[in-house]
């Protein structure tokens, strides 16, 4: 994953409540290989007609949306079956912040496993911003991960919170694994004086009683 420090980019307004995980990746695409891209696929059914054909009324599929990297939306996001694939295609799409009232647990989780963000702000600030930026001359908004903090394109700010285990991730780009594994040499310092110390759990030569 890419460290996710702080980003600027075009936020795209995607309204509704509830949007599940089939709409943001329906399920016919989950055997598809990953390796060729799933940012194709997201909101493939709301993007294109049964000829594959864009949707022009589509949000994403109008300038200057279709380079979003952020996406601004409503309640329950990615709420429904919790297939990790909804988020594999939100980020190779090339969004990496989404802002929201709520989301699935589910799917916010694998948010933060795959380097995307996801924040929560009060509905009233979301509702604002979903209206303001259908017409914003530049619909660009701030993601500041470090101060912990969005900058609407106003130049309101607002916080929000984060776990800071996650939050240690995804500025560093790593999954739990691999901070983990960047501790190895802490870890193994401290089993190694452990076991000095506890004399008691070392095993005993001889045959078991």
């Amino acid at each position: 994953m890419e460290p996710f420090i702080r980003l600027t980019g075009i936020a795209a307004p995607i309204e509704g409540r509830n949007i599940d995980t089939d709409q943001i990746l329906p399920a016919r695409f989950l055997k598809a290989d990953r390796a060729k891209g799933y940012g194709q696929y997201f909101f493939h059914d709301a993007r294109f007609d049964g000829e594959g054909r864009e949707k022009p009324d589509f949000v994403l599929n109008r300038e200057p949306f279709r380079h979003a990297t952020i996406v601004v939306t409503d309640d329950n996001f990615g709420c429904g079956s919790s297939r990790e694939g909804a988020v594999y295609a939100l980020h190779d799409f090339g969004v990496r912040a989404v802002l929201a009232p709520s989301f699935g647990d589910i799917f916010y989780n694998n948010c933060l496993k795959n380097g995307v963000v996801p924040v929560r702000l009060e509905r009233g600030i979301v509702t604002g911003l979903l209206e303001s930026l259908k017409d914003a001359p530049r619909p660009e908004v701030t993601v500041d991960l470090e101060a912990l903090e969005v900058v609407l394109p106003d130049g309101a700010r607002h916080a929000f919170t984060l776990d800071p285990f996650w939050r240690e991730c995804l500025m560093k780009g790593v999954d739990e694994i691999q901070l983990t594994l960047g501790y190895l040499d802490r870890i193994e310092a401290f089993e190694g004086g452990y076991h000095r110390e506890m004399t008691w759990l070392r095993p005993q030569a001889g045959p078991v009683p």
